[in-house]
């Protein structure tokens, strides 16, 4: 089984990010919204979109990455979340909650070894 197949997004503690959200906009020219920037890629073969990374800054005080005491958080893209989690249980690995299903995907939340907390991501 595949288990990851991208990075979906990358998310960070900052002092204040809609500073830095502005700040990225004008020296950069990223385009912002709500919760940080979307970029989408695609296959070079290809035009239309296949995917998106999700930059998102968030504040200090943030108790999102909770239990981690890290300032990031990364979020891995999946094919087959359910199958995935399975797995991971057998294998010990710490599940910090149930999988949540939205619009764009169903999500999970995991410890790696060092206690980061990762987020899982099989997108619709």
């Amino acid at each position: 089984m595949k288990k990851v197949t991208g990075i979906g997004g990358i998310f960070f503690k900052c002092k204040d990010p809609k500073v830095l959200k502005e700040w990225y906009k004008k020296h950069l020219g990223i385009d912002i919204n709500e919760y940080g920037a979307t970029f989408n890629w695609k296959d070079a073969a290809d035009a239309n979109p296949k995917g998106s990374l999700t930059w998102s800054p968030s504040p200090e005080t943030t108790n999102y990455f909770e239990p981690s005491a890290r300032e990031f958080m990364i979020n891995y893209t999946v094919d087959d979340l359910e199958a995935l989690v399975e797995q991971l249980r057998k294998e010990g690995v710490t599940i910090l909650d149930d999988i949540e299903t939205y619009d764009f995907g169903k999500f999970i939340h995991i410890l790696d070894i060092e206690e980061n907390k990762v987020e899982l991501w099989e997108p619709k």
